[in-house]
């Protein structure tokens, strides 16, 4: 492993205590709701805050007590914190300048690196004078100047556009795949974290709640905030081969397990009906609409009752159904859609 740490933070409220490991050339990024100590995390990597407990090692060296200047880090911040005084090259140049190189290796260094973002003609330009797509790149070129062992990204593309964002995230994914040294990455945004990330560390309430790669965790969620972020309904049951008891309400599975288990089912695979449908259809219930809301090309039905679930339907089917928050409505799901994992 490139990256070995275990970061303690104890604050008076608050205690982050998690485990991250990263391989020569992965990619893991960091997700978790608002107040998780992701960035916290980050910044304990960097030597911005102090460690309570725990240890960093970079290729096997311990660097906690390092301060941040002399970590072989290099680090891109949500807001780029480009020196506004000095050119696209002069602020690439900043880091192995600092490191003792010699003014033109340095400007011979951040020239290459301008180059591999593709912004050479873009060397004499001010930071006011880029484009934020085009500062993001500068600043990813002035991390890797320093020819770090660790690379950190803080929220790399949230400063843009959504039509720049998609166009930078997959340059930046060309750009950290070149690059052989440990990379983390802290994001909110889950198709960010699944396109950029070889691997996703989940945290909520100062601890790892999940981790794996992006098609594991997507599979199988194993909280609710993981669910909403990859688009399932997620409840805890127990199992007796293919049937779960969901609190008293059976559903049946497409897989036979004993035991505590996970159910999670897409919001698209719940069907509505205004009246009990004819017949038995397996994973039958009677719920409240809570609310109604667009989602994408369709709309999303909250529904509260023994079981709560998102269900995605049709404007037209709302239509005709003639859905409004507070009715009761039945909701089913296919037992072939309903997928159970050990909890």
């Amino acid at each position: 492993m490139t990256l070995e740490a275990r970061l303690v933070v104890e604050r008076t409220a608050f205690t982050l205590d998690i485990e991250v490991k990263v391989a020569p050339g992965e990619v893991v990024a960091l997700l978790g709701p608002n107040g998780a100590g992701k960035t916290t995390a980050l910044r304990a990597l960097a030597g911005l805050i102090a460690l309570t407990g725990g240890r960093i090692l970079l290729d096997g060296a311990p660097v906690q007590t390092l301060p941040p200047d002399q970590r072989p880090i290099g680090m891109v911040f949500q807001d780029y914190l480009l020196f506004p005084h000095l050119s696209a090259l002069d602020n690439v140049a900043f880091g192995p300048r600092c490191q003792g190189a010699s003014r033109a290796e340095s400007r011979r260094v951040a020239a290459e690196l301008l180059e591999r973002v593709g912004l050479a003609d873009r060397a004499a330009a001010r930071p006011r004078q880029l484009s934020g797509g085009q500062a993001q790149r500068v600043a990813l070129a002035r991390a890797l100047a320093v020819r770090p062992r660790l690379l950190l990204l803080d929220e790399p593309l949230a400063a843009l556009d959504a039509h720049t964002r998609l166009e930078i995230r997959s340059r930046l994914r060309r750009h950290l795949a070149d690059f052989d040294g440990a990379t983390v990455l802290v994001t909110h945004d889950p198709l960010e974290a699944m396109v950029l990330a070889d691997r996703l560390i989940v945290i909520e309430d100062g601890a790892v709640v999940q981790q794996g790669t992006p098609a594991e965790v997507a599979r199988r969620p194993r909280t609710g905030y993981v669910a909403r972020l990859v688009g399932l309904n997620l409840h805890r049951g127990v199992a007796d081969g293919a049937r779960v008891m969901v609190g008293a309400l059976p559903f049946s599975t497409s897989e036979r397990l004993e035991g505590p288990v996970f159910v999670a089912f897409p919001p698209a695979a719940v069907a509505l009906y205004r009246s009990r449908p004819d017949g038995s259809p397996r994973n039958l219930w009677e719920g409240r609409i809570e609310g109604i809301e667009r989602h994408g090309d369709n709309v999303r039905v909250h529904l509260q009752g023994p079981v709560a679930a998102f269900a995605d339907i049709t404007p037209a089917a709302l239509a005709e159904l003639d859905l409004a928050p507070g009715q009761r409505v039945w909701a089913s799901v296919k037992a072939t859609e309903t997928h159970a994992y050990p909890a």
